[in-house]
């Protein structure tokens, strides 16, 4: 809606159609930009938690050792309390699930030639042994 001054010039009320489209436009080109970088920080932290969850396990796995002086079997071992000392359990139950919601893996009978501890790792987002986090190459 325009109306006329005296001089000649038009007064404007409100902002056209096609200046909202723009502004619209720029914003869903900025969104889209963004959108890409976020799910990427999402990952990256996804992987860094997964990290640290396995670095959690190799700790727990090893007290278990240094008091029992061998590896547990398997990670549902260090989810029971102490019969012993009645000491509460190593680890729960939300330790054991990776941030893509699977079990980490742990593997008693492959032991790192260098330190001799065994392999924990999560198939990360690929679920793919080949692109594992693992324990030994932290």
């Amino acid at each position: 809606m325009r109306t006329r001054r005296e001089g000649g010039t038009a007064d404007r009320a409100a902002f056209t159609l096609m200046e909202m489209l723009v502004v619209v436009a720029i914003l869903v080109v900025l969104a889209g930009a963004a959108v890409p970088i976020y799910l990427s920080y999402l990952d990256n932290a996804r992987i860094d938690t997964a990290k640290v969850g396995v670095k959690h396990i190799e700790g727990a796995v090893e007290a278990y050792y240094t008091k029992h002086g061998f590896y547990p079997e398997s990670l549902q071992v260090l989810m029971l309390p102490d019969q012993e000392t009645g000491t509460r359990a190593s680890l729960d139950a939300e330790h054991m699930k990776d941030p893509w919601g699977r079990v980490y893996q742990y593997d008693p009978n492959t032991l790192n030639p260098r330190t001799g501890r065994p392999l924990i790792y999560s198939l990360g987002a690929a679920n793919n042994p080949q692109t594992a986090i693992r324990n030994w190459n932290q």
